[in-house]
């Protein structure tokens, strides 16, 4: 391979593994900042805390960070140890996205069911009527009222799901965000002024609330959006797939740069120049 076409590889491999980076260190920033600002979430998910989004995300962005890493400086020293250990790195990732996929895939319906239950758990557990937390640290119960009201639903399974948790031991109560606008407050049941005001959260009354659960529509959402998974699929392996060939070309072309010994093209104007001089022809090293 030539010196310009070398110094192409070099320079396109170096560039992907600074984006990769850039992208890495963009999720780590996102992900730290979602523990932070919104702890909440992750009591959503209470004894598998690790699949939170903050979690997520600083887990993918520590990967692409180290990946990218070894990359560029593999390409900037050129140095086969790091080219080998990024070549590694991104088998090893893409058989472990294989694994977790298939895996995910066989094993979809306890996944749903186990996701379903901890869901369950955290509105048992941590519902908290009186906490609120803020604006940028909102709390278990701030965001399930958020989920409900924006997607129209009530609880995980059913609105059954809100009953006898800990916020209201022993009571069959649901949250003002199950109830529909119309009886989002007190009401009058009936057309008779004798007839006392009526709180939908307590009235017990089905028809009052929303008719879908928030996992029925979550799900819907999901399918919806399988083409857009698929997609970002592709595109994730088409950049492993490109990060691999680029860092074997590589490799190979530092390998044959060190070794190589005689790289010079012939001259006959040189050689007769330096037969003229007494000195024999040699060739020197690229």
């Amino acid at each position: 391979m030539g010196s310009t076409g070398y110094t192409c590889i070099r320079r396109t491999f170096c560039s992907f593994n600074i984006l990769i980076w850039l992208c890495g260190s963009g999720f780590l920033a996102i992900g730290v900042w979602l523990h932070f600002a919104y702890p909440g979430y992750a009591t959503l998910l209470p004894e598998h805390a690790v699949l939170s989004a903050d979690s997520m995300f600083i887990t993918i962005g520590v990967i692409s960070f180290v990946i990218a890493f070894f990359g560029c400086c593999g390409s900037w020293f050129q140095s086969r140890c790091f080219l080998v250990i990024y070549f590694t790195l991104v088998v090893l990732l893409f058989l472990s996205e294989f694994l977790l996929g298939s895996l995910a895939f066989v094993f979809r319906g306890g996944i749903g069911r186990m996701l379903t239950q901890e869901l369950k758990y955290g509105i048992e557990k941590h519902y908290n009527v009186s906490d609120r937390g803020g604006f940028l640290t909102p709390s278990v119960a701030s965001i399930w009222d958020n989920l409900q009201g924006d997607l129209q639903c009530c609880g995980v399974s059913s609105y059954e799901d809100w009953y006898d948790i800990s916020a209201w031991p022993g009571e069959r109560w649901v949250p003002r965000s199950c109830c529909r606008p119309q009886y989002g407050s007190m009401f009058t049941e009936g057309s008779g002024d004798e007839l006392p005001n009526v709180d939908c959260r307590k009235a017990g009354n089905p028809t009052l609330l929303w008719d879908k659960s928030c996992g029925q529509i979550l799900q819907m959402w999901f399918v919806q959006r399988l083409h857009i998974v698929g997609t970002v699929g592709l595109v994730i392996g088409f950049l492993q797939l490109f990060g691999l060939i680029s860092s074997m070309l590589l490799f190979c072309t530092v390998k044959h740069k060190r070794s190589s010994k005689t790289y010079k093209s012939y001259s006959p104007t040189v050689d007769t120049t330096l037969n003229r001089n007494g000195t024999s022809g040699t060739y020197m090293d690229d």
